[in-house]
C-alpha cells in the first residue's frame, strides 16, 4: 500500500450488502485487498478534476441524463403563428370556452 506523508488513517463508511458483495468479489478476482480496491478508487476520486462542462458530458455519454441540442434559431412568434394557422383554436378559446365565457 502506498502511503503519503508517512500517516495513514482509517475510514469507516457504511455500504450496503450488494455493494459489499460487489467489491469482494472484485477485489477476490483481482487478488487484490478490498481496502486496496477502495482506496484506489477514492484516490481516483479526488484526483479527478472536472469542469462542469466535462461533468456534463460524461454523464450524457454515460446515458445517465438525457440532452437535447437545441436548435439553431429559435422561430418567433409570427413564425409559429403562420406555422400553426388551421391547427384549431388556441388553448386560450378552450380556457374561455370550459369556464362557459365562449
Amino acid at each position: 500500500m502506498k502511503c503519503y506523508h508517512g500517516g495513514v488513517k482509517q475510514l469507516i463508511t457504511r455500504v450496503d450488502d450488494e455493494l459489499h458483495a460487489r467489491l469482494k468479489a472484485r477485489a477476490e478476482a483481482e487478488g487484490r485487498s478490498m481496502n486496496d480496491l477502495v482506496t484506489e478508487a477514492l484516490r481516483g476520486v479526488v484526483q479527478q478534476v472536472e469542469s462542469r462542462a466535462e461533468w456534463k458530458r460524461r454523464l450524457i455519454d454515460e446515458g445517465k441524463i438525457a440532452y437535447v441540442e437545441p436548435p439553431a434559431q429559435v422561430a418567433s412568434l409570427d413564425e409559429i403563428e403562420n406555422f400553426s394557422s388551421g391547427w384549431g383554436a388556441t388553448i386560450g378559446d378552450y380556457l374561455d370556452w370550459s369556464r362557459g365565457e365562449w
